[in-house]
């Protein structure tokens, strides 16, 4: 019987979004109220196959990070993600836990800042959610799984490939970057996820644990950034990280000066990246 509740739960939040909405474009021949399965796949970062699944009661038990990104992408109030939490047979995350539920003022955010690269990170710097032109300037999450989510991960094993750094920018960066998770840390020392995050990096990365145990303390500030996009170019943008106050989400935002060369590549890579969603709506009927 749950799994049937969770099914219908999910496909009447699925109904509920408008693709406008979550930043897809429109105007293309729907057969949907809101959202395809394809598009709720790509938003919350799973498979089809899996989706499809969950709402046919043929998946019973998906995990507490599946379950997270799928009150993300549909939206959800806090109200309806416990339960969508207790339909999933889990225990909602307690104030003990690192917080990665996106509040209604911050999806908003996200939603409405169509021509500037937006994207929401937890307290230990894990990639909550990004918009369109976000994904299309630093290339798309969507398949991401695990410690690849991580900034923190990324950074440290080579995987964030399109910013430039000099060897000083980079240690600048992975120092503030330990610096935040530690201070996580204090916050949050029984979070499972956390603890195991640092586990990981410590066995990882002999860099890390020289600057985790040098206790080295700062937090991750606004700065300046040369991204190498394969189709535009290099881009300079100014890099803001905002704070939310009362659920320690960080808020990354990019954006150039008006009138500049900068600014003009920024608009085309938003055009880029919305031109290669509907082609890849054209091709398969969905989100690819």
């Amino acid at each position: 019987m749950a799994s049937t509740e969770l099914g219908q739960a999910l496909k009447n939040w699925r109904n509920r979004v408008t693709p406008e909405a979550v930043g897809f474009p429109v105007g293309l021949q729907r057969r949907v109220p809101g959202l395809r399965r394809e598009e709720l796949a790509m938003l919350a970062g799973i498979s089809v196959d899996y989706v499809v699944r969950l709402e046919q009661g043929r998946a019973t038990a998906p995990s507490e990070q599946v379950v997270e990104a799928l009150a993300r992408a549909l939206r959800l109030s806090s109200a309806e993600r416990e339960h969508l939490f207790v339909l999933s047979g889990l225990q909602p995350p307690g104030p003990d836990r690192v917080p990665t539920h996106l509040t209604p003022s911050v999806q908003r955010l996200v939603d409405r800042l169509h021509g500037t690269p937006v994207a929401v990170f937890d307290a230990t710097w894990t990639l909550l959610t990004a918009n369109p032109c976000y994904t299309a300037l630093m290339g798309d999450p969507s398949a991401w799984r695990g410690h690849e989510r991580n900034a923190v991960w990324r950074n440290f094993h080579g995987l964030s490939e399109r910013v430039r750094h000099t060897p000083e920018s980079r240690h600048a960066l992975l120092t503030a970057l330990v610096a935040d998770l530690r201070s996580a840390t204090g916050r949050y020392p029984a979070d499972p996820r956390l603890k195991r995050l640092v586990a990981d990096l410590r066995e990882s990365s002999d860099l890390f644990v020289e600057l985790w145990d040098s206790g080295v303390a700062g937090h991750h500030e606004a700065s300046r950034k040369t991204i190498d996009h394969p189709q535009v170019g290099p881009v300079t943008l100014d890099c803001d990280v905002l704070s939310v106050a009362g659920s320690d989400l960080r808020i990354m935002v990019y954006t150039a000066e008006p009138g500049t060369e900068d600014a003009e590549r920024l608009e085309l890579v938003s055009v880029v990246g919305i031109q290669n969603l509907v082609g890849g709506q054209d091709a398969t009927t969905g989100v690819t």
